[in-house]
């Protein structure tokens, strides 16, 4: 099939960033290929993995290979929605109050550990990572795209930690579980470790894309063709989990959309225009994984959400 749209620029720019982040990051294959895929798509991604497993290396490395503005802030107890979103503040010169934006107003934000803080620092991104703006006393306040919301927790240690909002949740594009390195992955981490490649990790790796790159790959990603028996494919598995019997909640809506924007980014990708029920299955587990919630008895039974995600994917037909 030839292509109508040249996806050989996306491809280019992607491998470009993934060079730069196999500078100093060793395997986690999966993880970025899944944080290129949500850039495309627009989408904010959760990234949840035991401690020391380079969660926040990996976020920090892809803002490093983008040049935008880029903030990070660290989730306590203590944390005030103000502290995120910026507050007013009095100015004595004029007797007025100035609006002073937080740490949110960048293009690519970096929340870790984001299980630290309470509900009401929680409830403060559900506008922000929506609609990409903010209200305060009665202004709206806009960000410049592209925004991206880059997120960790550790699903380990629960203590000082608060259970995220499922309407948070649902705001997320991926939630990506970040395992342990193999061996072999391990001895090269070792290897640059001592050659002090990951302490100094700046020094390495350059920016290769900004902010107008991202924009036009985005609009390349929206004019992927995909045919209407894929869009039913992806509407019956989200139906699935509404009626599945081993689930207490399924998928939104919202999950549907972005079934249907992360597998356009992945067709994007892998150099084709269109995309195929491959493209759709690759990207629905990170994309449910998190949405979804098993119910008790099969909790209980030991079942896990990929489980029951692989059973639901057998039940339908995949079209040909």
């Amino acid at each position: 099939m030839e292509n109508n749209i040249d996806t050989t620029p996306i491809q280019q720019a992607m491998a470009a960033v993934k060079a730069e982040i196999a500078k100093v990051l060793v395997g986690q294959d999966q993880m970025v290929e899944l944080l290129l895929t949500a850039i495309l798509a627009e989408g904010h991604v959760l990234i949840e993995g035991v401690p020391g497993v380079a969660k926040t290396l990996a976020a920090k490395l892809v803002a490093r290979c983008i040049n935008v503005p880029f903030s990070r802030i660290q989730f306590t107890p203590d944390l005030m929605p103000s502290d995120v979103l910026g507050t007013n503040v009095f100015n004595p010169q004029s007797g007025s109050f100035n609006y002073k934006q937080g740490p949110i107003f960048s293009n690519i934000v970096l929340i870790d550990e984001i299980n630290r803080s309470p509900a009401k620092t929680q409830a403060a991104l559900f506008e922000v990572m929506e609609e990409r703006q903010i209200s305060n006393d009665g202004i709206t306040y806009f960000l410049q795209e592209p925004f991206m919301v880059l997120a960790t927790q550790n699903p380990v240690e629960q203590e000082g930690t608060y259970r995220l909002p499922e309407a948070q949740l649902d705001r997320f594009l991926f939630k990506i579980e970040v395992g342990y390195p193999a061996l072999e992955e391990e001895i090269l981490i070792l290897q640059n470790a001592n050659k002090g490649i990951t302490t100094h990790f700046t020094n390495a790796v350059f920016s290769v894309l900004n902010a107008s790159d991202i924009q036009y790959y985005r609009s390349l990603v929206g004019q992927v063709h995909i045919e209407e028996k894929v869009l039913h494919f992806i509407a019956q598995l989200i139906q699935a989990t509404r009626t599945s019997k081993s689930l207490f909640l399924g998928a939104s809506p919202r999950a549907s959309v972005a079934v249907l924007k992360a597998a356009k980014a992945i067709a994007a990708m892998a150099g084709r225009d269109f995309v195929t029920p491959d493209d759709v299955t690759k990207v629905l587990y990170p994309v449910l994984c998190h949405r979804i919630i098993l119910t008790p008895e099969k909790e209980m039974e030991g079942s896990t959400p990929k489980q029951v995600i692989e059973e639901l994917m057998k039940k339908v037909e995949v079209p040909r």
